[in-house]
């Protein structure tokens, strides 16, 4: 989905004046920030105004850094997975040897909880920031999975 789109279906929920207002913007933006950019001939115009989305994505395309969005997630009390860029012919052909990696991955990332824990009773700041990462790991490694499997990497009829 394109980011006008995007932000078509959410502003339609509450109103193109209401959202004006509460960004103490024009509704005559809001209203461009809706439509695919078109220049005078219908082509698509990069070069027009692009919305707040277009803008954050161009920031960390521009800068290499996804700080930016990082910290967006964390203001709707979220947190940015990155989506891998997935080679599929990478990905190990059998199924049951990719699963039971994920299974260790997520056996580590108990092992380090539960070691925390039972050493001192709490989880203090630096395994905090381990288990994160961690976490980010399994979650990145269990994304290859799902699209190795979305791609028929697994099923051989296909």
């Amino acid at each position: 989905m394109k980011s006008h789109e995007v932000l078509k279906q959410v502003i339609e929920a509450v109103g193109t004046k209401q959202v004006a207002s509460d960004l103490k913007v024009s509704s005559s933006l809001v209203y461009k920030w809706c439509a695919e950019p078109t220049d005078a001939d219908g082509e698509r115009d990069p070069s027009g105004a692009r919305n707040p989305l277009d803008r954050v994505v161009h920031l960390c395309e521009s800068t290499g850094d996804r700080r930016a969005i990082e910290w967006l997630c964390r203001q709707v009390s979220g947190y940015f997975v990155e989506d891998p860029d997935v080679d599929v012919s990478e990905v190990p052909g059998e199924c049951i040897r990719h699963t039971q990696s994920l299974l260790a991955k997520f056996s580590e990332l108990l092992q380090v909880i539960s070691g925390s824990l039972a050493n001192e009773g709490r989880i203090d700041e630096p395994e905090s920031r381990l288990i994160r990462r961690q976490w980010h790991d399994l979650q990145s490694q269990g994304e290859a999975f799902v699209r190795a499997c979305e791609s028929g990497r697994f099923d051989p009829n296909r």
